[in-house]
Protein backbone atom coordinates (compact mmCIF):
# COMPACT_ATOMS: atom_id res chain seq x y z
CA UNK A 1 0.00 0.00 0.00
CA UNK A 2 1.32 3.49 -1.26
CA UNK A 3 1.49 6.09 1.66
CA UNK A 4 -1.12 8.38 -0.29
CA UNK A 5 -3.34 5.31 -0.21
CA UNK A 6 -3.39 5.62 3.95
CA UNK A 7 -6.30 8.17 5.06
CA UNK A 8 -7.83 8.50 8.03
CA UNK A 9 -11.72 8.75 7.18
CA UNK A 10 -11.21 5.45 5.55
CA UNK A 11 -13.53 3.29 7.35
CA UNK A 12 -14.09 0.54 5.11
CA UNK A 13 -10.31 -0.04 4.88
CA UNK A 14 -9.91 0.73 8.46
CA UNK A 15 -12.53 -2.07 9.43
CA UNK A 16 -12.33 -4.66 6.29
CA UNK A 17 -8.75 -4.35 5.60
CA UNK A 18 -8.22 -5.41 1.83
CA UNK A 19 -9.99 -7.98 2.03
CA UNK A 20 -13.36 -8.63 0.05
CA UNK A 21 -16.47 -9.53 1.89
CA UNK A 22 -17.00 -13.03 1.20
CA UNK A 23 -13.52 -13.48 2.93
CA UNK A 24 -15.08 -12.98 6.39
CA UNK A 25 -17.67 -16.24 5.62
CA UNK A 26 -14.19 -18.34 5.07
CA UNK A 27 -12.41 -16.55 7.82
CA UNK A 28 -15.26 -18.40 9.92
CA UNK A 29 -14.41 -21.99 8.30
CA UNK A 30 -10.94 -21.74 8.72
CA UNK A 31 -10.90 -20.04 12.51
CA UNK A 32 -13.35 -23.51 13.27
CA UNK A 33 -10.46 -25.40 11.54
CA UNK A 34 -7.64 -23.93 13.59
CA UNK A 35 -9.75 -23.65 16.67
CA UNK A 36 -10.27 -27.90 16.27
CA UNK A 37 -6.65 -28.36 15.09
CA UNK A 38 -4.95 -26.18 18.07
CA UNK A 39 -7.66 -28.29 20.54
CA UNK A 40 -6.48 -31.76 18.75
CA UNK A 41 -2.82 -30.74 19.14
CA UNK A 42 -2.76 -29.71 22.83
CA UNK A 43 -4.76 -33.24 23.23
CA UNK A 44 -2.14 -35.13 21.64
CA UNK A 45 0.29 -33.27 23.49
CA UNK A 46 -0.80 -34.59 27.07
CA UNK A 47 -2.96 -33.73 29.86
CA UNK A 48 -0.40 -31.48 30.99
CA UNK A 49 -0.95 -28.73 28.47
CA UNK A 50 -4.12 -27.68 30.12
CA UNK A 51 -2.35 -26.96 33.55
CA UNK A 52 0.46 -25.23 34.41
CA UNK A 53 2.87 -25.63 31.34
CA UNK A 54 6.49 -26.78 31.76
CA UNK A 55 8.96 -24.69 29.40
CA UNK A 56 8.70 -27.11 26.69
CA UNK A 57 4.71 -27.06 26.55
CA UNK A 58 5.17 -23.35 26.77
CA UNK A 59 7.26 -23.06 23.28
CA UNK A 60 5.08 -25.73 21.52
CA UNK A 61 2.20 -23.63 22.85
CA UNK A 62 3.44 -20.53 21.13
CA UNK A 63 4.74 -22.03 18.41
CA UNK A 64 1.55 -23.29 18.12
CA UNK A 65 -0.38 -19.86 18.16
CA UNK A 66 1.95 -18.15 15.87
CA UNK A 67 1.76 -21.09 13.44
CA UNK A 68 -2.21 -20.46 12.70
CA UNK A 69 -2.28 -16.72 13.10
CA UNK A 70 -1.28 -15.96 9.38
CA UNK A 71 -3.44 -18.47 7.59
CA UNK A 72 -6.49 -17.59 10.09
CA UNK A 73 -6.33 -13.71 8.88
CA UNK A 74 -4.38 -13.62 5.53
CA UNK A 75 -6.82 -14.95 2.71
CA UNK A 76 -3.65 -15.86 -0.16
CA UNK A 77 -2.61 -18.59 2.87
CA UNK A 78 -3.52 -22.23 3.06
CA UNK A 79 -4.25 -24.12 6.06
CA UNK A 80 -2.21 -26.95 4.77
CA UNK A 81 1.10 -25.68 6.23
CA UNK A 82 -0.14 -24.88 9.29
CA UNK A 83 -1.21 -28.46 10.11
CA UNK A 84 1.80 -30.06 9.05
CA UNK A 85 3.93 -28.00 11.41
CA UNK A 86 1.53 -28.49 13.83
CA UNK A 87 2.25 -32.00 13.68
CA UNK A 88 6.21 -31.19 13.29
CA UNK A 89 5.22 -29.23 16.60
CA UNK A 90 3.45 -32.37 18.46
CA UNK A 91 6.41 -34.49 17.36
CA UNK A 92 9.09 -32.62 18.90
CA UNK A 93 7.10 -31.91 22.05
CA UNK A 94 6.32 -35.59 22.47
CA UNK A 95 9.75 -36.31 21.83
CA UNK A 96 11.08 -34.28 24.19
CA UNK A 97 8.82 -35.38 26.93
CA UNK A 98 9.69 -39.14 26.52
CA UNK A 99 13.32 -38.52 25.82
CA UNK A 100 13.29 -36.57 29.38
CA UNK A 101 11.39 -39.34 30.84
CA UNK A 102 14.55 -41.60 29.97
CA UNK A 103 17.71 -39.77 30.50
CA UNK A 104 17.84 -37.56 34.03
CA UNK A 105 20.24 -35.43 32.00
CA UNK A 106 18.60 -34.53 29.33
CA UNK A 107 15.60 -33.78 31.50
CA UNK A 108 17.73 -31.05 33.35
CA UNK A 109 18.67 -29.48 29.96
CA UNK A 110 16.01 -29.56 28.39
CA UNK A 111 13.16 -29.03 31.29
CA UNK A 112 15.85 -27.47 34.14
CA UNK A 113 15.50 -28.55 38.05
CA UNK A 114 14.17 -28.30 40.80
CA UNK A 115 15.68 -25.55 43.31
CA UNK A 116 15.59 -25.21 46.42
CA UNK A 117 14.68 -21.42 47.32
CA UNK A 118 14.68 -21.84 51.28
CA UNK A 119 16.33 -24.38 53.28
CA UNK A 120 15.85 -25.05 57.36
CA UNK A 121 14.41 -20.95 57.45
CA UNK A 122 17.57 -19.69 55.54
CA UNK A 123 17.49 -18.75 51.99
CA UNK A 124 19.92 -19.88 49.86
CA UNK A 125 21.13 -16.92 48.04
CA UNK A 126 22.85 -19.25 45.52
CA UNK A 127 19.96 -20.34 44.06
CA UNK A 128 17.55 -17.69 43.89
CA UNK A 129 20.38 -15.87 41.57
CA UNK A 130 20.81 -18.74 39.50
CA UNK A 131 16.81 -18.54 39.14
CA UNK A 132 17.05 -15.18 38.34
CA UNK A 133 14.35 -14.86 40.62
CA UNK A 134 14.34 -11.15 43.26
CA UNK A 135 13.73 -12.17 47.22
CA UNK A 136 10.78 -10.16 47.39
CA UNK A 137 9.16 -12.50 44.69
CA UNK A 138 9.58 -15.52 47.07
CA UNK A 139 8.85 -13.35 50.20
CA UNK A 140 5.66 -12.35 48.55
CA UNK A 141 4.42 -16.16 47.76
CA UNK A 142 5.45 -16.89 51.19
CA UNK A 143 3.18 -14.02 52.70
CA UNK A 144 -0.09 -15.57 50.27
CA UNK A 145 0.58 -19.07 51.86
CA UNK A 146 0.33 -17.34 55.35
CA UNK A 147 3.58 -17.66 56.52
CA UNK A 148 4.89 -14.82 58.54
CA UNK A 149 8.37 -15.84 59.27
CA UNK A 150 10.92 -18.21 57.55
CA UNK A 151 11.08 -20.22 60.65
CA UNK A 152 7.80 -22.07 59.60
CA UNK A 153 9.89 -22.93 56.46
CA UNK A 154 11.70 -26.20 56.32
CA UNK A 155 11.36 -25.79 52.63
CA UNK A 156 10.72 -24.26 49.65
CA UNK A 157 11.33 -25.34 46.27
CA UNK A 158 10.89 -23.81 43.03
CA UNK A 159 9.75 -26.79 40.43
CA UNK A 160 10.83 -26.96 36.30
CA UNK A 161 7.52 -25.50 35.63
CA UNK A 162 8.25 -22.28 37.72
CA UNK A 163 5.70 -23.27 40.63
CA UNK A 164 6.44 -22.73 44.22
CA UNK A 165 5.78 -25.87 46.63
CA UNK A 166 6.64 -25.51 50.69
CA UNK A 167 6.74 -27.77 52.72
CA UNK A 168 6.32 -26.68 56.37
CA UNK A 169 9.02 -26.55 59.18
CA UNK A 170 6.94 -28.95 62.57
CA UNK A 171 7.46 -27.64 64.98
CA UNK A 172 8.36 -23.87 63.86
CA UNK A 173 11.51 -22.40 64.78
CA UNK A 174 12.72 -18.86 65.03
CA UNK A 175 12.94 -17.15 62.28
CA UNK A 176 13.21 -13.86 60.28
CA UNK A 177 10.06 -11.75 60.41
CA UNK A 178 8.28 -11.50 56.44
CA UNK A 179 6.47 -8.97 57.14
CA UNK A 180 6.74 -5.44 55.64
CA UNK A 181 8.95 -2.65 57.52
CA UNK A 182 6.32 -0.16 57.26
CA UNK A 183 3.40 -2.43 58.95
CA UNK A 184 3.92 -2.06 62.72
CA UNK A 185 0.72 -3.25 63.24
CA UNK A 186 1.50 -6.42 62.21
CA UNK A 187 5.23 -6.53 63.15
CA UNK A 188 4.07 -5.69 66.89
CA UNK A 189 1.83 -8.98 67.09
CA UNK A 190 5.04 -11.27 66.36
CA UNK A 191 6.90 -12.79 69.44
CA UNK A 192 10.20 -12.06 69.44
CA UNK A 193 12.33 -15.08 69.87
CA UNK A 194 14.76 -14.54 73.07
CA UNK A 195 18.23 -13.93 72.50
CA UNK A 196 18.14 -15.10 68.92
CA UNK A 197 18.99 -12.54 65.56
CA UNK A 198 17.75 -13.02 62.40
CA UNK A 199 19.79 -11.91 59.42
CA UNK A 200 17.87 -9.43 57.22
CA UNK A 201 19.30 -10.74 54.13
CA UNK A 202 19.41 -14.61 54.31
CA UNK A 203 17.40 -15.73 57.29
CA UNK A 204 20.58 -16.80 59.43
CA UNK A 205 20.08 -17.52 62.89
CA UNK A 206 22.62 -16.61 65.32
CA UNK A 207 22.25 -17.15 69.47
CA UNK A 208 23.22 -14.52 71.71
CA UNK A 209 22.53 -11.63 74.06
CA UNK A 210 23.17 -9.23 71.39
CA UNK A 211 23.34 -8.49 67.47
CA UNK A 212 26.46 -10.04 66.00
CA UNK A 213 29.13 -7.99 65.06
CA UNK A 214 30.52 -10.24 62.18
CA UNK A 215 28.99 -10.55 58.34
CA UNK A 216 27.10 -13.08 57.93
CA UNK A 217 27.92 -15.70 55.24
CA UNK A 218 25.89 -13.98 52.89
CA UNK A 219 27.94 -11.16 53.64
CA UNK A 220 25.07 -8.81 55.32
CA UNK A 221 26.53 -6.99 58.17
CA UNK A 222 22.76 -6.19 59.54
CA UNK A 223 20.74 -8.47 61.90
CA UNK A 224 17.85 -8.00 63.47
CA UNK A 225 15.50 -9.79 66.59
CA UNK A 226 14.06 -13.32 64.94
CA UNK A 227 10.27 -14.08 65.91
CA UNK A 228 8.45 -17.11 66.95
CA UNK A 229 5.15 -18.10 66.33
Amino acid sequence: MKPEDIKLTDWMRIVMGEVPWDFLLEEVLRLAFLYALILFSMRLMGKRMAGQLSRNEMAALVALAATVGIPMQVPDRGMLPALVVALVIIGVQRWVAHRAFKNKRFEYLALDHIGILVKDGCFQMDELKLATLARERVIAQLRSQGIDHLGKVKRLYMESRGAFTIKQQQPSKPGLSLIPDWDQEMLSRQKIAKDTFACTLCGTISKGAHPPSRKCKCGSEQWVPAVIS
